[in-house]
């Protein structure tokens, strides 16, 4: 008997076995607020046109780049300095466009960053100072007023023989550099309802964002209050013993499992490939060769006899070697991301040749996946 019970639990054991290992693999958990953006939270680019004073001797030759002679003549101007006379041959100055992002909800006298970009000439803006300079938006009023030092990551070092560059030294960053002066206009506190838009957009994701606000507000409201519009969008309905703030609060922190289609991605310039959770490969026999031709130049230089009268001549000499090697063939098949990569690890190749069995597997139609080339 003991035998028997010991036999039957043995059984269900390796059936519990087989029956988590049939199971599918749990999708990855994230809050709303990390997967879906607010509409009315959206961003705005500014944009502006100034001049970045203080460089030394890297900056714009001014008749090269009229432009900024005539920035400084104007800005000289309007700080009571009379400019009548020859053209200057400063080279301390670069006329620069000014970009910048206005976040929601951003009040007046509140900071941002600003990038800085050369426009003429000049070699590099480190060191240099952002002079005053007026951020409009796309309706053309002013919106933000940025000033302060120029920060470069790159530098160059020049000689008179080699120049050493790194990193880009025509662009910069001012931290903190923008002060907000007029507020974007904004209805959010009128509005009936928040629309959430998905970062990565997917019908699964968007309805299991919707169940999971409807679970909350049946708890919190008595009702289901979010609908899926679409792969992208939830809209959430505001209930009437609440505001849209404290709602949007509530709702940012629950938690929903996302799901993204498969997708392999492929870089052929940086030898990059990302390999998706979900990509499934059918059993497939792959078998990859290369084929190398080295040639080699070593010509030989044949002088003339003693007291004749040859001339010296070079005699051309090539080596030619052809070296193919070719694996051989491997069953490569990807029930999941680990056997994948395994897989093709196993047949040795770099990544250029695993970026060429990859469109091979798409072109056969075993890489269950989309493939995005870049």
């Amino acid at each position: 008997m003991k035998s028997l019970h010991l036999i039957a639990a043995l059984a269900a054991a390796a059936f519990s076995v087989l029956a988590l290992g049939s199971l599918p693999a749990k999708a990855d958990a994230a809050r709303i607020k990390d997967i879906a953006s607010l509409q009315a939270g959206r961003d705005n680019q500014l944009i502006g046109y100034g001049l970045v004073v203080g460089l030394q001797g890297t900056g714009d030759s001014l008749r090269s780049s009229p432009f900024t002679d005539q920035s400084m003549r104007a800005m000289l101007q309007n700080l009571g300095i009379s400019t009548q006379g020859g053209q200057s041959n400063a080279k301390n100055l670069a006329a620069v466009m000014v970009t910048a992002n206005l976040p929601p909800f951003a009040s007046p006298g509140s900071r941002i960053d600003v990038t800085v970009s050369s426009l003429g000439d000049a070699t590099s803006l480190r060191g240099g100072t952002l002079v005053m300079t007026s951020l409009t938006g796309a309706d053309g009023q002013i919106y933000a007023v940025a000033q302060g030092a120029v920060i470069v990551s790159g530098f160059s070092a020049q000689g008179d023989a080699a120049t050493l560059n790194e990193g880009v030294t025509t662009a910069g960053r001012v931290p903190n550099g923008a002060i907000i002066e007029r507020e974007l206009p904004s209805h959010f506190k009128d509005a009936v309802n928040l629309v959430l838009q998905l970062r990565n957009p997917d019908f699964s994701t968007a309805v299991r964002m919707a169940d999971a606000v409807n679970a909350f507000a049946g708890r919190r409201y008595g009702g289901p209050i979010a609908e899926a519009r679409d792969s992208q969008e939830v809209v959430i309905l505001k209930p009437k013993v609440t505001d849209l703030t404290r709602l949007m609060a509530e709702v940012e922190n629950l938690i929903v499992e996302t799901d993204t289609p498969a997708k392999v991605v492929i870089n052929e310039r940086t030898g990059t490939i990302v390999i998706g959770a979900d990509v499934r490969v059918s059993r497939v026999a792959v078998s990859y060769g290369t084929l190398t031709v080295q040639v080699t130049e070593t010509p030989q230089v044949v002088q003339p006899e003693p007291f004749s009268r040859g001339v010296t001549a070079v005699e051309p000499q090539t080596d030619i070697m052809a070296m193919k090697e070719g694996g051989p063939v491997a069953i490569l098949e990807g029930p999941n991301l680990r056997t994948l990569v395994a897989g093709l690890n196993n047949i040795g190749v770099k990544p250029d040749g695993i970026i060429a069995i990859l469109q091979g597997i798409k072109s056969a139609g075993a890489l269950q996946a989309e493939l995005v080339l870049q």
